[in-house]
C-alpha cells in the first residue's frame, strides 16, 4: 500500500511541475489539459485520475504556491487579536488594489480569471475559495472572537466567516473596475486610497471607529507584525 501511495504522490508532482511550466508559458487560456499530459510525458486519462479538470490543476498549483509564501506563512502563525484582523483586511487590500497597478502580470489576471470563472461554470472560483477558506478562515474568525471579546468589534448577526468573504469581494471588484487600461470607474484622489478602504471594510465588520484610527496607525507592516504581535504574547 504505501509503494502505491507513494508511486501516486509522485505522479501527482509530475504534473504538478509539467503543469506549471504550462501555466508560465501559456497562461490559463492557453494550456490544455493534453498540453500539461504530453509536457509530463503521461497519458491525458492518467492526468484526470489525478485531477479531473483544468481548473482542479490550475487551483492545486495557487494553493501550494500560498501555502509555501512567506508571508502567508507569518499571517497563519499570528496571535489571534484585534491588531491581526487588522492585518488580515490590509493585507487582502493590499494584494488586491496592488495587482491592478500591473495588469499584464499574473495577480491581475487570477482577478479577471476569478471573475470570468464565475460567468461561466464557476468551478476556478468554487476551488478557490475553498482553497482561501482553509487558509485564511480559521485566524479570520478566532481573530474577529478576539477583537470582540477586547470591545473593538460589535457582533455582527450571523455567519461570522462571511464577514470575511463579504470584504474578500468588496475589495475584489474594486479591483476589477480598475483593471482596465482606461478603468470602468475612476475612484475621487484620496491621499491613502488603501485605508479608506480598510475603514469600510472594518466598520463593516463591527470594529469601532476608535479601533479602527488606533490599530491602522499602529499596527506594523506584516513583515514585522509577526514578531512583534509573539513578543507581546
Amino acid at each position: 500500500m504505501s509503494t502505491i501511495r507513494l508511486t501516486s504522490d509522485l505522479r501527482r508532482e509530475q504534473i504538478l511541475e509539467a503543469a506549471k511550466r504550462c501555466f508560465a508559458l501559456y497562461g490559463f487560456a492557453g494550456t490544455t489539459t493534453r498540453s500539461v499530459a504530453q509536457a509530463a510525458g503521461i497519458s491525458e486519462g492518467l492526468l484526470f485520475k489525478h485531477f479531473p479538470t483544468k481548473a482542479a490543476l490550475y487551483t492545486e498549483i495557487l494553493a501550494e504556491a500560498c501555502e509555501a509564501d512567506p508571508e502567508l506563512i507569518r499571517l497563519r502563525e499570528l496571535k489571534p487579536s484585534t491588531a491581526t484582523l487588522v492585518i488580515l483586511i490590509r493585507e487582502m487590500v493590499v494584494h488586491f488594489i496592488r495587482a491592478t497597478d500591473a495588469p499584464d502580470q499574473e495577480d491581475a489576471q487570477r482577478v479577471r480569471l476569478l471573475i470570468s470563472s464565475q460567468l461561466t461554470d464557476g468551478e476556478f472560483a468554487r476551488l478557490l475559495y475553498d482553497k482561501i477558506g482553509d487558509l485564511i478562515g480559521p485566524i479570520f474568525k478566532a481573530s474577529l472572537e478576539s477583537a470582540i471579546e477586547a470591545g473593538d468589534v460589535e457582533r455582527v448577526e450571523g455567519e461570522s466567516l462571511n464577514l470575511f468573504w463579504f470584504a474578500h469581494q468588496v475589495v475584489h471588484m474594486i479591483a476589477l473596475a480598475r483593471l482596465p487600461a482606461t478603468p470602468s470607474l475612476t475612484y475621487p484622489s484620496a491621499p491613502d486610497f488603501e485605508r479608506q478602504i480598510c475603514q469600510f471594510i472594518l466598520r463593516g465588520i463591527g470594529m469601532s471607529g476608535r479601533a479602527i484610527n488606533s490599530y491602522l496607525d499602529t499596527v506594523p507592516p506584516l513583515s514585522d507584525a509577526a514578531v512583534r504581535i509573539a513578543e507581546s504574547a
